[in-house]
């Protein structure tokens, strides 16, 4: 960290807020995690936009965070009405990785698995992954090919058959003309 704030590498992007939550400043929170209540753990959450430098994630003291009909919702400090929230919708919520917990085995922050090589079961390159969506289902992958072109992979064990962080590569069972 320099000067107390994280380096862009060191923040793992957890969410995006969504729409305001009443009228005392609470937001609601698309997470980009299967297990979004623990932040509930964290004192703070840091706010910034795609593309943001470090020095623009903003630190937030958490005040509340709770699930109510499936939706995580979240009051911070500084954002007293709704107008305040309202201003918030879009943008992420992330924290420094230091003050996440680690990861179990074959669990993925999404944050990680950004810009990882795709490859399939024969080598050939299928792109890189430029972003993750969360389905009912389970999440999607967004892989682009360099040349404009996108394929949306299921994140599933039966597609996506390694991962390898440290190589920055995936392996998947899909087929380049898919």
């Amino acid at each position: 960290m320099a000067d107390g704030r994280p380096t862009r590498q060191e923040m793992v992007v957890l969410g995006r807020i969504g729409a305001a939550s009443g009228v005392r400043g609470g937001v609601h929170i698309h997470p980009f995690a299967d297990d979004p209540h623990q932040w509930s753990t964290l004192a703070h959450w840091w706010l910034g936009s795609d593309g943001d430098a470090a020095a623009c994630w903003q630190q937030r003291k958490l005040i509340g965070c709770s699930l109510r009909n499936g939706r995580l919702t979240a009051r911070l400090e500084g954002v007293a009405d709704r107008n305040a929230a309202e201003a918030l919708s879009g943008v992420l919520v992330g924290a420094p990785r230091s003050a996440l917990p680690p990861t179990a085995e074959d669990e993925y922050y999404w944050a990680d698995l950004l810009g990882l090589a795709v490859s399939n079961t024969r080598h050939q390159p299928l792109g890189r992954i430029v972003g993750l969506i969360e389905t009912p289902a389970n999440a999607v992958l967004q892989v682009a090919d360099g040349n404009g072109g996108e394929r949306l992979l299921p994140f599933v064990a039966a597609v996506v058959l390694e991962v390898d962080l440290a190589g920055g590569r995936m392996t998947v069972d899909w087929e380049a003309d898919w």
